[in-house]
């Protein structure tokens, strides 16, 4: 696409949508050619959105509405987005590259899934009460309410733009508060037609305002920074956590935290070979790695470990790496070029640290436009030790590392050797193991026998450095709500 032809993606502020002179490149990972010019927000302009968001609460309507009227008015949205549907499934892919069929079936579906979601939820949700005796014989009445946090600060990462997106937007909205959002700069296209979305619903000004760029000296550190934001919720690497921590101390705003992950999947000798197989090929490889969830870490019982290597390599090396509309494409390219540096200098460290390379290592040769993308092939090593640092630090590409053990102990103490705490997997079929083994894990979260389920009412979030508080179902009512505890004596 020309110069000339790039659709230019604008901010959202106070219900209109407004350019910035400063703008940069959407490039794709599928070829490298210009997706769209993106306008840069400055200091004003995130003021801008921070005022009019505050106006909004605390002046206009939204402040007034009811569980009700906002769980309508969420519907409208999912109904918004259902409507518009393949504009979304082509933002996606065009922002990530990943396969058509992928977007249509989890992340624009995901989207649609969470406003309807916590719409529902916030219809139902009750409060807390509590009867009790007072000293004097009296009785007294304790209970909750929950009102709106502020105005918050949303930031949200590239590997799953939209699903992520709204799964902070939709709870906040639903709690009453109001929202200035700004979507990863290497995926900005989904999160810009949600804000024509949220204009056609009828959202009110100033309620959602998006605003694109960077992180330091850019959109993302003024919004971490303007006092005026009572929380900051933020996905993406645990440093840049960190980073936002130092920044929202001084006010001391409410954070939630979702990071980094080097997660373990352990197969145990009795599992269901095949399914087990199938669940390590898609914990691994789906979405060429870029999920935070993934298996990178693959602990499988000495017994199978032979046969479990040689099967996981042989699919490994079958996957379709292709462009996103190509038939029976299964793997697109990572986000960008430079991400592909990142991941290609862990394919070279691991050959340096002694890994053996089973599959992949390398990148794939297309001899046309695709060249100039950002593929890479899907990746199996053995042979580190635990203290390689391919096998301790997160890659975020399709890749993993296959280590034997022989027992439950030592397995459960090497899974939780790691500085991170996301998620696990552990396939078996013996139950009282699974239950066991499952409670031992350092992490928000273990699947058993499967891998990326989980209903959406459930807490979500990690442990060590894979993040702060949870979210999710009446998890997230909290996080996005100021609480007051109400005593009566009668």
């Amino acid at each position: 696409m020309s110069l000339a032809t790039a659709p230019l993606l604008r901010h959202y502020v106070d219900g209109a949508f407004v350019a910035t002179d400063r703008q940069f490149d959407n490039v794709s990972p599928v070829d490298g050619h210009l997706v769209a010019k993106v306008c840069e927000a400055d200091a004003a302009t995130v003021e801008r959105a921070v005022s009019a968001a505050r106006r909004a609460l605390h002046d206009g309507p939204w402040g007034k509405t009811t569980p009700a009227e906002r769980a309508a008015v969420l519907h409208r949205i999912a109904d918004g987005i259902q409507a518009r549907f393949d504009e979304f499934v082509a933002a996606e892919v065009a922002d990530t590259g990943r396969p058509e069929e992928q977007a249509r079936t989890l992340d624009i579906a995901r989207g649609i899934a969470n406003f309807r979601m916590f719409a529902d939820l916030i219809k139902t949700a009750g409060s807390e009460v509590y009867e009790m005796r007072a000293a004097d014989g009296g009785d007294v009445m304790n209970y909750i309410t929950r009102k709106p946090l502020g105005v918050i600060g949303i930031i949200s990462p590239w590997n799953l733009p939209l699903l992520l997106f709204t799964w902070k937007v939709a709870p906040a909205l639903a709690m009453g508060n109001c929202v200035v959002a700004k979507p990863s700069e290497e995926t900005p296209s989904s999160a810009t037609l949600l804000a024509e979305v949220m204009d056609a619903a009828g959202v009110p000004p100033g309620v959602f305002n998006l605003v694109h760029g960077f992180g330091p000296n850019s959109a993302g550190e003024f919004l971490t920074k303007h006092p005026d934001v009572s929380a900051i919720t933020f996905t993406g690497e645990s440093r840049t956590g960190s980073a936002i921590m130092k920044a929202v101390a001084d006010g001391v705003k409410e954070i939630s935290f979702e990071l980094g992950g080097k997660n373990a999947a352990v197969v145990f000798a009795d599992a269901d070979f095949d399914k087990a197989v199938d669940g390590v090929v898609r914990s691994s490889f789906t979405n060429a790695g870029q999920v935070c969830l993934c298996s990178e870490r693959v602990y499988v019982e000495r017994p199978i470990f032979d046969r479990f290597v040689a099967a996981i390599a042989e699919r490994a090396a079958a996957l379709r790496i292709d462009a996103p509309n190509a038939e029976g494409v299964q793997m697109g390219p990572l986000v960008s070029r430079k991400h592909r540096e990142k991941v290609l200098s862990y394919y070279q460290l691991a050959v340096e640290e002694g890994a053996t390379v089973v599959t992949g290592g390398g990148v794939p040769v297309f001899g046309d436009a695709r060249d100039e993308g950002a593929f890479v092939q899907p990746t199996v090593w053995t042979g580190l030790p635990d203290t390689a640092r391919c096998v301790r630090e997160e890659i975020f590409g399709p890749v993993c590392h296959i280590a034997p053990f022989d027992s439950e102990d030592e397995v459960i103490r090497r899974v939780n050797d790691s500085d991170y705490g996301l998620a696990g997997c552990v396939w078996t079929t013996n139950l009282s193991r699974a239950h066991r083994v499952a409670r031992q894990f350092q992490t928000g979260l273990v699947w058993v026998n499967t891998w990326f389920l989980r209903d959406l009412r459930t807490p979500f979030g990690g442990v060590k450095l894979s993040g702060l508080g949870r979210e999710g179902g009446r998890h997230s009512l909290d996080f996005y709500s100021e609480i007051t505890n109400i005593c009566i004596k009668l």
